[in-house]
């Protein structure tokens, strides 16, 4: 299960996570590792696009998470990859670094949790691209423990 923070404005136009930009970008990093979309979920803490593409504010956040642990529960991921800091400050931390701590790994009731950069710092930042690589390669290792 991947988990980013909010859709972007073309993916709340058209109901798909991550069509856009981005979307290319982990559409390659997944290919590069072994994977498609469709071995995989997609979601978002947020179930619509911010305003002025800011980041969500805590209420949004807390509003929509009952969504997003249903999903959980419904699909019981044996990982769950956060992408981007305000997702891993949601899921994994509040005070996750993402600097620091992206490919590092917590356990929280047989799921493996772990957080890397968002497909959209490689568009601001392109030599992020193999670290986000390694650590979708490492998500991809543990998988077939």
């Amino acid at each position: 299960m991947l988990i980013a923070e909010a859709p972007g404005g073309e993916e709340d136009r058209q109901g798909i996570p991550f069509v856009g930009c981005s979307g290319e970008v982990l559409d390659r990093l997944l290919k590069e590792c072994g994977l498609t979309r469709e071995e995989i979920y997609i979601t978002n803490i947020l179930k619509c696009h911010p305003p002025g593409n800011r980041d969500p504010r805590e209420e949004e956040k807390a509003a929509c998470f009952p969504y997003l642990k249903y999903e959980t529960f419904l699909l019981k991921p044996r990982i769950i990859v956060c992408l981007g800091r305000v997702a891993a400050q949601r899921i994994i931390s509040p005070d996750f670094k993402i600097t620091r701590q992206h490919g590092t790994w917590t356990y929280r009731k047989n799921c493996a949790l772990t957080a890397t950069y968002h497909p959209s710092a490689i568009l601001r930042d392109p030599s992020k691209y193999e670290i986000v690589k390694e650590d979708f390669c490492e998500v991809l290792k543990k998988r077939a423990l």
